[in-house]
């Protein structure tokens, strides 16, 4: 409801608009796939990162891998919890379209799925599968994305509005940085 409306005109340049040197993004690996940059412990201090980054983050990272783990169609084995990187897909969409597309396929497949959760099942614990929030009753994990959701929704408006603003018209344009 407030993020979709937000990437009405997304652009392939500014879907991979890097604002400053070093941004993550989403790129080809050696293999020609897409996926998306950083290593899997957080980085500190975090990179910024591109708006391809932060669609895919929360389309996989909140969305894909979830619907993977808990509701899957057992491509991937039973042991693995919601961090194993056997749910994440293959490859990833290189473009602003392929990106949009992607996130809302994502997000309905996830909301499909929770959506015919009783009260018992939102409120029974993850188990292993849930990895660090195996106590957690799915109710919670559900609070967890939302908010991942709606931070990561924000910052796309916020990189939109900069590269509007700053008359960006490339990936490579970047922010002036001034002491």
């Amino acid at each position: 409801m407030h993020l979709r409306p937000r990437l009405n005109g997304l652009t392939d340049e500014e879907y991979c608009w890097e604002p400053v040197a070093g941004c993550w993004s989403v790129r080809a690996a050696t293999d020609g796939r897409f996926r998306i940059d950083g290593p899997a412990a957080q980085a500190d201090p975090p990179p910024v990162t591109t708006i391809a980054w932060r669609m895919m983050h929360i389309a996989v990272g909140c969305f894909a891998i979830r619907s993977s783990a808990f509701f899957g169609d057992g491509s991937v084995p039973d042991d693995a919890d919601m961090f194993d990187p056997r749910h994440e897909p293959a490859d990833l969409p290189s473009t602003a379209a392929g990106g949009v597309a992607f996130l809302e396929d994502a997000y309905r497949q996830w909301h499909g799925h929770i959506s015919t959760l009783g009260e018992t099942a939102m409120r029974t614990p993850l188990g292993p599968k849930g990895a660090y929030f195996s106590a957690e009753p799915m109710a919670a994990l559900i609070v967890h994305i939302n908010r991942e959701t709606m931070h990561h929704g924000g910052e796309i408006g916020v990189l939109r509005d900069l590269y509007r603003a700053t008359g960006a018209t490339t990936r490579d344009s970047r922010l002036t940085v001034s002491a």
